[in-house]
């Protein structure tokens, strides 16, 4: 692992966070954002765009397949649809972007030309065989080394299927929606609980014909994407690095302006409310057919939660710093059903566990989850962000609470999803900034 200083933050014991802040655009609608313009008829018009490391590698591979996409400003876009897409000279390199690449196979299925997907080492060791066996079952032609990235796809003509989930999934079901745009007959996925509906709201707003009936969604064939016009808000799983800040670090007060408030993606703020967390929301209406709207929270008591079942696909991404939590909360915190943080950008259990055990905390990682008995104290010390943006930015909040200082050392990965986040931590009062910068 990189010990480079410019790659490492410093973090020093913080006494209160004040302010008010926004955090970037929502990354699952930015993905989304310049696929969808992709495949529309005319021009799309998209601002508080996310431009990060994982949303960057989605705009390139687009652009690589003919799009003209026109940037106005960092996070304005113009996206010149045409409503088809052109081989690529080369492999479409989507970097660390799980979501690019199980989306755009979808996609790149039902193209009348072949096309590689590959990215990073990192994005290859992630599994492809949860989205390679409905897209054969469609009739794609989709071959993966080992079933993991690269992928190689080759024209075929696809058809409908109505394909049960084994799990609940945004990114498969995604992948099967998409491909269904290309596909004869209608395309029915049924997900076995919810999930994260992005895909299904934003084609809905494009003007294609999905509908959803409790857990079940058909696209019907035949559709025309129409180009779109929209702000994204800011996004969730960012705003929880900030959240739980505010919970956990004496004395704060924080407002996070404009988050996108997706129930689907908001199971962090219930469990956080569940632990007793002072957390206020003002809803401020729809924003791409996605709820936005405030939240305030102040610094209070936390106590323990149990988290398993349904609430753990809606908090997929913040079980990290949900951990560091924990850590401050009277009582006993069990997690389970969250095994699927095995195959993130890295096995987040153990790694989470691990750094945070050079913390002086004492975490017991269990199979698919974690016990955690607060409240603990942290020694502060180094740690390590492993190339992974939601590790080195929970580790980051962990030493905002610590007795001494901390060094996370490969953190420059927190751009893949949140841009600015030292920044932005800082200014609400955090010591924290690249090493060398703090005073």
């Amino acid at each position: 692992m990189a010990n480079n200083h410019e790659d490492s933050l410093v973090v020093r014991p913080t006494q209160t966070l004040k302010g008010t802040a926004t955090v970037p655009g929502d990354k699952s609608l930015s993905h989304r954002a310049v696929m969808f313009g992709a495949l529309a008829h005319g021009d799309s018009h998209v601002r508080g765009w996310l431009a990060a490391g994982d949303t960057e590698a989605s705009l390139r591979c687009v652009q690589t397949l003919g799009v003209h996409i026109e940037r106005h400003s960092e996070s304005e876009l113009t996206i010149h649809g045409r409503g088809e897409l052109r081989p690529a000279a080369g492999p479409l390199d989507f970097v660390n972007a799980g979501t690019g690449i199980r989306l755009m196979a979808g996609i790149m299925a039902g193209q009348p030309f072949g096309s590689i997907l590959d990215g990073s080492e990192q994005l290859r060791r992630r599994p492809m065989k949860r989205i390679i066996a409905p897209l054969r079952l469609m009739g794609a032609a989709i071959e993966g080394d080992n079933d993991r990235a690269p992928l190689t796809v080759t024209p075929a003509q696809l058809q409908g299927i109505r394909y049960e989930l084994p799990m609940a999934s945004a990114q498969v079901k995604s992948a099967v929606l998409l491909a269904g745009l290309f596909a004869d007959g209608e395309t029915v996925v049924v997900q076995p609980g919810p999930a994260r509906d992005h895909t299904e709201r934003m084609l809905s707003a494009a003007g294609v014909d999905v509908v959803t009936e409790g857990n079940v969604i058909t696209l019907r064939p035949g559709n025309t994407l129409k180009p779109m016009d929209f702000s994204v808000p800011g996004d969730f799983s960012s705003a929880a690095f900030l959240l739980v800040a505010g919970a956990i670090v004496p004395d704060s007060d924080l407002t996070l302006t404009g988050i996108n408030l997706n129930e689907t993606r908001t199971g962090l703020l219930d469990v956080l409310l569940e632990m007793g967390a002072d957390i206020k929301v003002t809803d401020k209406g729809l924003e791409a057919g996605e709820p936005a709207g405030d939240i305030r929270v102040r610094y209070g008591a936390l106590k323990g939660v149990e988290v398993g079942g349904e609430t753990v696909v809606r908090m997929i991404d913040e079980f990290p710093v949900l951990m560091v939590a924990a850590l401050r909360a009277e009582g006993r915190t069990v997690v389970r059903d969250a095994q699927e943080l095995r195959v993130k950008e890295t096995d987040r259990l153990a790694v989470m566990t691990a750094e945070l055990r050079k913390m002086g905390a004492e975490i017991t990682e269990t199979e698919d989850g974690f016990i955690i008995d607060g409240p603990q104290s942290l020694e502060g010390g180094r740690v390590d962000g492993h190339d992974d943006h939601r590790i080195a930015m929970s580790l980051s909040i962990a030493g905002l609470v610590a007795d001494e200082q901390t060094i996370v050392d490969d953190a420059r990965c927190a751009g893949d999803s949140f841009p600015g986040f030292a920044e932005t931590v800082a200014r609400l009062g955090g010591q924290l900034a690249a090493q060398g910068q703090l005073a």
